[in-house]
């Protein structure tokens, strides 16, 4: 194992994430990386984020999430792969495009959402499958999980990746 981890505008150790993702604990690295975002976000105590959260994600932070999935998955899984995904699907915040990506990278299947439990998490999965998480759009923001809909697609239009 490296003896440091990963660069953070706020103070958050990345280490137990990279630690699930060396292992190949894919479902369990999901979930903490929601944990570890909400850190980075100041939204830990709220449990969900705001588009102004997503907005401002640290850079540095989104880029050491990100090279974690990425060179753990040699290359098959991170923000950045579903960023790729997401520009050859037409790279727009609508609902259109995120079908389409949830298509291409196995969240969709015959126009149906599946289920957190129905994911495939392990290395077979289709490329950009993960990072997924649990999320859910709120009436106050996005939260109990990870970003589906538009604060998704704001995340992967996010400059840094």
């Amino acid at each position: 194992m490296i003896a440091t981890c990963c660069k953070s505008a706020r103070g958050v150790n990345y280490t137990y994430l990279r630690d699930l993702l060396a292992a190949g604990k894919w479902k369990e690295a999901d979930q903490e990386t929601l944990k570890v975002m909400l850190k980075a976000a100041k939204r830990d105590q709220e449990g969900y984020f705001t588009r102004e959260s997503i907005d401002n994600f640290p850079c540095d932070d989104l880029r050491t999430i990100d090279q974690l999935w990425v060179k753990y998955s040699q290359g098959r899984f991170g923000f950045s792969v579903q960023k790729k995904i997401w520009l050859e699907c037409g790279g727009k915040v609508n609902y259109d495009t995120e079908c389409k990506l949830g298509d291409r990278i196995g969240w969709r299947k015959g126009g149906e959402w599946f289920n957190y439990d129905d994911l495939t998490f392990n290395k077979q999965a289709q490329e950009g499958n993960l990072p997924w998480g649990l999320w859910g759009v709120g009436e106050r923001g996005w939260g109990m999980g990870w970003m589906w809909g538009e604060g998704r697609l704001l995340l992967l239009s996010h400059r840094e990746l």
